[in-house]
């Protein structure tokens, strides 16, 4: 009934979707496996994607040939740039989507992949003998073989979903949990644990009093994800924003004594960045109110979602509660906030790859690995999916470093630190920030991406990487690459080259309280200048004005940004430069770090655990000292 496939996908969710196109992307042969074909790609959680650090991973993943990127812009319903007020290294994308058009979208890409197959199904274990993983079993007993295994089961391992004192197995609301998969994987030698995450009450928006609370809209004019040729949003929708109270505590308050969470029948760890509503009101007592943002679901539906309301307390409690919400007088209830706790798997068991030390060609991707977030498990889902397909091929994995992309952050600290809650990705958890803006990842990543394509044997039927999916378009991404490149190199020039006399800009500067020139100077000496962009600049100065209207104005941002912020990328480059040294250090495949009797029993611990690859990375595991490391290099022949 089934063919042998290269790759086999379980769970369909953001994680698994990706995975499934990165390896398809590149010429694999893909069934992806689902339990439910009707919610592929599903937000489970907000309709929304990007925000802090996390809208730099959604850009990092359309460069890298993914599709949230994609996908989000066809179904976005508002636009924007967050942070704005700081550096450009904080400026971050965030887009609310559509929950209903999103989910079809992601299933309509998959369908049109030619390399893409789906079978609906539990998938109860593995096929693995002599170490290597064969392919699944599933609930029906069906036995499919592969050459690799992509496991991104999401919150469905064990699920156990818990509103108030009421608690019963599932993986999300009105779906059944996935079992048989933890009691193997341990019992092949795997260290399980459990996390918790939990999701907010869902709300009819005709019963909300919108005139009662602040407007929040988007961007004018609206931004988008995509490097691609994705449409721009020509109407959005408002979000808005109201607050909890005193008395909206009070009555949560009253709940407390049938929290599963206060009342121990949660054992899983919850997200210390998203705790739930009880739980803000009791690691926060000082405070007198909490943010609520109110979320439309779609164009079509009345449906709301309320972020920052996240609730296990039983039903009644959270409905009267809400009522005492401003705005939320008559307000009528679609579903009840829950919590749902899940199986995870340390991510120290993992190679840089995503492949397990202890099954070959066996991937975990997303939630199994203890992160949170849609974007943390796309990214993780579609570098599952390259080196899977790269490790049938017996080639090296693609590993993207810290210095060049979140997504190398990510991955960096899974492995190395492991996780004991929920990990989610802020950018402060990047050391090389400004290399790592939102603007530059199609500079950053594109050119490794086309690399890796080139690289690609052929495959199947004649047909390269290069011919496929991603690579259809890969020329021409790759030709927006090298044009944005050069027009910044230009722009820059021109800056450099231009001077402009006191009478044209001492104006200017006198009203936005900046010192008047007294000869003539470089315009990138006034552009250098605070308050001083090319905004305020163009309308003051009309040849510069002529000059930039023949550029994109997404050349124009990464141009006026390398100008501004140019010292402080060269300073973090060098950083970089010096890392990169020790990344390049490779360590002895097979090394045996018990026989390293210098270093303390911690550090062989943890060497003998991660297995790093590298000399950095060995650096950067917990309980690895620089003594260690200098004992390392003296081992290795440094």
């Amino acid at each position: 009934m089934f063919q042998k496939y290269d790759v086999i996908v379980v769970g369909a969710g953001h994680a698994g979707c990706e995975a499934a196109i990165g390896a398809a992307n590149l010429g694999s042969k893909v069934l992806l496996v689902t339990m439910n074909m009707q919610t592929i790609a599903q937000m489970s959680c907000n309709p929304a994607m990007g925000g802090v650090a996390k809208g730099q991973i959604v850009r990092e993943i359309d460069a890298l040939g993914g599709y949230s990127g994609i996908v989000t812009d066809h179904t976005a319903v508002q636009f924007r740039m967050l942070n704005l007020s700081k550096g450009p290294a904080m400026w971050s994308p965030r887009a609310q989507s559509d929950r209903m058009l999103f989910a079809a979208k992601w299933r309509q890409m998959l369908e049109a992949h030619p390399n893409v197959d789906f079978w609906q199904d539990m998938v109860a274990g593995l096929i693995v003998k002599n170490g290597v993983v064969g392919g699944v079993v599933t609930g029906m007993g069906l036995h499919i073989e592969s050459q690799a295994v992509v496991l991104t089961n999401g919150t469905f391992l064990n699920g156990i979903i818990h509103i108030g004192e009421k608690q019963f197995g599932g993986g999300r609301a009105g779906e059944k949990a996935s079992t048989g998969i933890t009691e193997q994987l341990i019992q092949l030698g795997f260290e399980a644990g459990r996390m918790k995450t939990g999701t907010p009450p869902r709300l009819d928006g005709r019963s909300l009093d919108y005139s009662r609370m602040e407007i929040q809209l988007g961007d004018d004019p609206p931004g988008k994800f995509s490097y691609t040729d994705t449409p721009r949003l020509e109407r959005q929708l408002p979000c808005h924003i109201t607050y909890t109270s005193q008395a909206v505590h009070d009555v949560l308050k009253e709940g407390f004594e049938k929290s599963p969470m206060f009342q121990g029948r949660i054992q899983g760890l919850g997200p210390r960045y998203c705790p739930s509503i009880e739980d803000k009101i009791n690691r926060f007592a000082d405070k007198e109110r909490h943010q609520l943002f109110v979320e439309p679901e779609g164009w079509d539906t009345c449906e709301i979602y309320v972020n920052g309301f996240s609730s296990s307390l039983p039903e009644d409690v959270q409905f009267k509660a809400l009522r005492k919400i401003e705005g939320f007088e008559n307000v009528k209830m679609f579903r009840p906030g829950y919590a749902i706790e899940y199986d995870y798997f340390p991510p120290n068991q993992l190679k840089l790859s995503l492949e397990t030390h202890l099954v070959k060609n066996l991937f975990f991707a997303g939630q199994i690995n203890g992160t949170t977030g849609y974007e943390e498990a796309g990214c993780q889902g579609l570098m599952a999916g390259i080196n899977a397909h790269l490790a049938i091929l017996e080639q090296e994995p693609f590993i993207l470093k810290r210095s060049e992309a979140y997504i190398g952050v990510l991955i960096d600290d899974l492995v190395n630190k492991g996780t004991e809650e929920p990990y989610r990705m802020f950018t402060s958890r990047a050391e090389f920030r400004i290399l790592l803006r939102q603007d530059n990842a199609d500079l950053r990543l594109t050119p490794l991406m086309e690399q890796l394509y080139r690289q690609t044997p052929v495959w199947r039927d004649g047909a390269s990487g290069a011919e496929l999916g991603f690579g259809a378009t890969l020329a021409e991404r790759m030709q927006k690459v090298n044009d944005k490149r050069a027009a910044t190199i230009e722009i820059e020039k021109f800056f450099r080259e231009t001077s402009v006399t006191p009478d044209a800009v001492n104006g200017f500067l006198e009203s936005i309280g900046s010192s008047p020139i007294r000869q003539q100077v470089k315009l990138h000496g006034i552009l250098l200048r605070p308050n001083v962009d090319l905004a305020t600049l163009r309308p003051v100065l009309p040849e510069l004005d002529t000059f930039l209207d023949q550029y994109d104005p997404d050349y124009l941002g990464e141009a006026e940004t390398r100008m501004k912020y140019d010292g402080y990328i060269k300073k973090e480059q060098e950083m970089a430069d010096k890392m990169l040294r020790l990344e390049e250090l490779k360590i002895f495949e097979n090394f045996d770090f018990q026989t390293l009797t210098s270093i303390s029993k911690e550090a062989r611990e943890k060497l003998s655990k991660v297995r790093p690859r590298t000399i950095g990375q060995a650096s950067r595991i917990s309980g690895v000292t620089p003594a260690d490391v200098s004992v390392l290099l003296v081992h290795m022949g440094r």
